[in-house]
């Protein structure tokens, strides 16, 4: 099935009438072999590095009165001035190739890695003090999400460009493919870390986030050797950011944009202290933590495919309306672990690992049905603009949330011995719930899409990551499957 399609590909490219158009098509796919290398490469950051800097946090800050409030702004901070650097994006557009753009923010944000494994030693070996080394933490932490976040525009731009077909399915084969990488990352990055911790876990820490730099910095020369297609941009498709605000609240696409910043507000009012939760207050080892992020992932990687064909057939709207059932459940499932912890503590870890597992495969389809809702629903000649302006709304939205959460857990007081984290979970989920109920049914599909009922949907989508998760164990279908 899958050598067709390859065959089917080359057909169309040996048959062209004009040999540029030809050859054009040939280096774009050629350009999508590579992005998903770079994908590949851009996991070993995350599972060395994004996975792991929150329990970094906790590592330092364990003795800290503040430690809620730095987790909180090691979200916040990060995303609100990463959104904000993309106003500049599109400026610099209109001097540097997008390429060269991306090359650069790539490389500079590989460049970060190295003060944090700078500053895992000195806190060890030059005994800093907790709030300095934490304030150093979020700071550099904030500048390598910056760095990464200024490409993002044209990035966008150019998979636009070199994406024209079937986006589903190409990203979420991307995706998963990238999220096999990360797991195996995350496996062994918690083995390291495991076995520091009996003697030196900080400089366990030093040599994981080394490997991040190394990944990210493999990143940036896959994408030196990446196709740009021809690109300049439109002055008469220009629009400033207080136009593109003004009718946010009145076309679909600006919609869109509220319900994601106002989704990724309500989520961040809790999900930044999962993390904090689990390590400090379940007591859960490194290993154990890594399980939890693995089951995550593998959910996510299984899962993924199929959500990329089910939103191509059924639409991407019809992907985030599932999806959000699970999102809403989360917190209230973390607050239910409680429970489970207090009076039968041997099932705690399986159910922690079930409530990932629920979330890995969620947010796999939403945020691939939300990236591929802007691609379908924005035009090549506006799709940075339009990219950059979505990321500062809900940079401010990810500001606020995480910002609200960690002033909530320094606040509020343990009541019949129920954390404050655990009462944050309860405000997280029920501002998650509200979210869906009043802005997802404002929102419309983009395109025309097939037409389901719930049992069809269902059959349809277990059907699809089924067949997906079978070819996969064979290892036939890998060598033939196209990227």
């Amino acid at each position: 099935m899958e050598q067709k399609d390859i065959s089917k590909e080359n057909e169309d490219i040996e048959i062209s009438e004009n040999p540029e158009e030809t050859e054009i098509e040939e280096l774009k796919a050629k350009s999508r072999k590579i992005s998903t290398k770079e994908a590949c490469a851009y996991s070993f950051m995350d599972g060395f590095g994004l996975r792991y800097i929150t329990p970094l946090a906790v590592e330092i800050g364990k003795n800290s009165k503040n430690l809620n409030n730095y987790v909180g702004l090691l979200t916040a901070l990060p995303s609100l001035l990463g959104s904000l650097s993309q106003l500049l994006t599109i400026k610099a557009m209109n001097h540097y190739s997008r390429k060269k753009i991306v090359f650069w923010a790539v490389f500079l944000q590989a460049l970060m890695w190295l003060p944090l494994v700078g500053l895992s030693f000195f806190y060890y070996f030059k005994s800093l003090s907790t709030e300095l080394a934490l304030s150093s933490l979020v700071l550099i932490y904030t500048l390598l999400i910056v760095f990464g976040s200024f490409g993002g525009p044209a990035w966008s731009s150019m998979m636009k460009d070199t994406v024209t077909s079937n986006l589903g399915k190409y990203f979420g084969d991307r995706s998963r493919i990238a999220g096999l990488v990360a797991l195996i990352c995350m496996l062994i990055a918690g083995f390291i870390l495991d076995y520091f911790k009996q003697t030196n876990i900080y400089l366990g820490f030093m040599i994981v986030l080394f490997i991040a730099f190394l990944g990210r910095t493999t990143s940036a020369i896959l994408f030196s050797k990446q196709y740009e297609p021809e690109f300049k941009p439109e002055k008469k498709s220009y629009f400033s950011f207080i136009e593109f605000a003004k009718k946010m609240f009145h076309n679909n696409f600006g919609k869109f944009v509220i319900f994601f910043a106002l989704t990724s507000f309500a989520v961040t009012i809790c999900s930044p202290f999962f993390a904090v939760y689990i390590l400090k207050d379940l007591g859960f080892s490194y290993i154990q933590y890594m399980t939890l992020i693995i089951g995550s992932s593998l959910a996510s990687f299984v899962f993924m495919s199929g959500w990329g064909k089910f939103a191509d057939r059924y639409g991407n709207l019809k992907v985030m309306k599932l999806c959000m059932g699970s999102i809403v459940a989360v917190p209230f499932l973390y607050f239910a672990s409680y429970f489970i912890f207090k009076f039968n503590p041997p099932w705690i870890i399986p159910y922690v690992i079930f409530i990932e597992v629920l979330a890995g495969a969620t947010w796999a389809g939403f945020n691939l049905a939300a990236g591929n809702f802007i691609y379908e629903a924005v035009t090549r000649e506006k799709m940075a603009l339009c990219v950059s302006y979505f990321n500062v709304v809900n940079g401010m939205g990810t500001f606020i949330g995480p910002i609200l959460g960690g002033f909530l857990a320094s606040i509020i007081h343990p009541i019949l011995g129920i954390s404050a984290l655990l009462i944050v979970f309860i405000i997280g989920g029920l501002a998650r719930l509200a979210v869906t109920i009043y802005m997802l049914p404002k929102i419309k599909e983009v395109r025309e899409v097939k037409r389901y009922g719930f049992k069809e949907a269902r059959e349809s989508f277990i059907n699809l990551s089924l067949r997906e998760f079978i070819e996969y164990l064979d290892i036939n279908p890998i060598k033939t499957r196209p990227i």
